[in-house]
């Protein structure tokens, strides 16, 4: 019998409700009570910027899941996608690390054509990737690309630190580091014009 794809938010069916055994049929737990929640942002007001933990579930695609609760490891393979918010990352493998009482998500090792794109627009791609909640620190490893828009920049090892929007590329022991910047020009202006229209920001989710 053929793999079937499984679509698992990793929050609700597995952090809550620990992890099943391997082979096991999966199922969701009851609910615990719920934590009282924030007013709902309203229009106008202060909405979750980029980088900043998301307490949304992380939902994962993938043609086979292997769980390990003594482990607390769980480990998808085949086409996997997952996805958070407005963020998705693709790989061949993806290794999910649960803390002891497989209750929150610790960490993520994604390997095999690994691809990454953010809420704010980044791509990033590599044959490794590492990601630590606690730390909100992202790793690509191995032929690490990252770019935005038309700036690029490449390195064998890129550390991107999502909540100080800051990021560290080192090169290899064969090629080194390489960037690609456009600077940012203002069109000229004709003769008793107006001012130029400020160009549409793009939303979180839009990055075509």
């Amino acid at each position: 019998m053929s793999p079937q794809r499984l679509a698992i938010a990793v929050a609700a069916a597995l952090c809550l409700g620990g992890v099943a055994d391997a082979g096991a049929q999966s199922r969701t737990p009851a609910p615990k009570p719920a934590a009282p929640r924030a007013p709902e942002a309203k229009p106008g007001g202060t909405e979750r910027k980029p980088g900043q933990r998301s307490n949304s579930p992380i939902v994962i695609d993938a043609d086979r899941m292997d769980a390990s609760k003594k482990e607390g490891l769980i480990v998808f393979t085949g086409n996997v996608v997952a996805k958070q918010d407005n963020s998705v990352q693709t790989a061949d493998r993806m290794e999910v690390y649960l803390d002891d009482k497989g209750e929150r998500v610790l960490r993520i090792v994604s390997t095999g054509n690994v691809k990454i794109v953010t809420e704010d627009c980044r791509t990033g791609t590599a044959r490794r990737a590492e990601y630590y909640d606690d730390e909100q620190r992202l790793l690509l490893l191995g032929d690490a690309k990252v770019w935005q828009d038309e700036n690029v920049v490449t390195g064998e090892e890129i550390e991107i630190l999502l909540a100080e929007d800051r990021s560290t590329v080192k090169g290899g022991s064969r090629e080194r580091v390489k960037s690609v910047f456009y600077p940012k020009r203002e069109e000229a202006k004709p003769d008793g014009a107006g001012s130029t229209p400020k160009k549409e920001e793009r939303r979180p989710g839009s990055c075509s």
